[in-house]
């Protein structure tokens, strides 16, 4: 009976993010920057997401201590200060 051969290890698909790179690219377009590394597109919406998610977080104690659920534009503002 012959061997069965193991099956391929498959590549491990990076993680994806939340933010949509074509937007960004724009952005970075927009501000004068004519060709974009797909690195530096990479490290930027990185450091957004951080950003976004550090921000949601402190925005979220500043809710919780007012004993609210929802988060609003001030809470954001407050928590990016």
């Amino acid at each position: 009976m012959a061997k069965k051969k193991p099956a391929p290890v498959k590549a491990k698909k990076k993680t994806e993010g939340y933010i949509a790179k074509a937007p960004i690219r724009r952005l970075m377009k927009k501000e004068g920057a004519d060709l974009v590394a797909a690195e530096a597109l990479d490290k930027l919406i990185d450091f957004l997401e951080k950003s976004a998610a550090t921000a949601t977080k402190e925005a979220l104690k500043v809710c919780k201590t007012d004993k609210r659920k929802r988060i609003t534009a001030a809470d954001v503002r407050n928590a990016t200060r």
